[in-house]
């Protein structure tokens, strides 16, 4: 018989206490998998639509323009499902993935979550350990590389732009951690973010003072749970043509 409840990974980490934990689902039958920071949940494999439809939003904003391909940063990997959603479109070229939390990358790296084999086996992806925060607001998203410029940074870390896993991650969402974001995307690149709240219109104000094209996406799913339906946020902008000022 399999084993119903099993916490795969328990680690102290600079932002707390985080365990990996398997669950057989008694309605169901399949396992689910779930990650805590200290005692709050925050994922599960049971609810990764708006996860998966962050990845595929993003990139059917995008027209390759030539046989080049293009290349994206997924901030925050967590299980992996948005990096893997990602790689489902033959048109990418790379895929740099930057994860806070060393240990989060070690889940995938020993094979411990379902999307991990897809990202490890795939050569256009790279786990990269790091602060995405703080790299957006510096010269660049691969440290690798800080030059590069992107055509697609998808996000999935904060619970949403004013529920915030750590205070230090504000700046992000504010209008001059905006125009940093813009600044690493191409002309005509594509910023996603995912969120946990309904759509919120001061930061849809801020997206626009930076942005083309910028609108919130409602997407639902079904939360067995509690029954019924539930919905997650992915917020969509498109880099404008003209060069980003870097005046505010």
């Amino acid at each position: 018989m399999a084993t119903r409840f099993e916490e795969l990974d328990w680690q102290q980490t600079p932002m707390g206490e985080v365990s990996l934990r398997r669950r057989r689902d008694p309605v169901t039958g399949q396992d689910v998998f779930e990650v805590k920071l200290d005692d709050d949940f925050l994922m599960s494999s049971m609810f990764v639509d708006a996860e998966v439809a962050l990845a595929h939003l993003a990139l059917s904003r995008l027209a390759v323009a030539s046989d080049a391909g293009i290349d994206v940063v997924v901030g925050g990997l967590g299980l992996g499902y948005t990096a893997r959603a990602v790689l489902e479109h033959p048109e990418v070229r790379s895929l740099v993935v930057v994860e806070a939390l060393d240990v989060v990358i070690d889940w995938h790296q020993r094979g411990l979550v379902p999307a991990a084999a897809a990202l490890t086996s795939d050569p256009r992806c790279r786990l990269v350990p790091g602060d995405f925060f703080a790299l957006a607001a510096g010269p660049g998203l691969d440290p690798e590389q800080p030059e590069r410029r992107f055509d697609a940074v998808v996000v999935d870390i904060d619970h949403a732009p004013d529920h915030l896993l750590n205070p230090s991650h504000a700046g992000f969402y504010d209008a001059a951690g905006t125009l940093s974001l813009a600044a690493h995307l191409v002309p005509g690149g594509v910023f996603a973010l995912w969120s946990n709240d309904p759509p919120a219109d001061g930061y849809l104000a801020v997206l626009a003072a930076v942005f083309d094209d910028v609108e919130a996406r409602v997407v639902s799913f079904p939360n067995p749970l509690q029954g019924g339906e539930s919905t997650n946020t992915v917020y969509l902008a498109t880099r404008r043509v003209e060069p980003v000022s870097t005046n505010w």
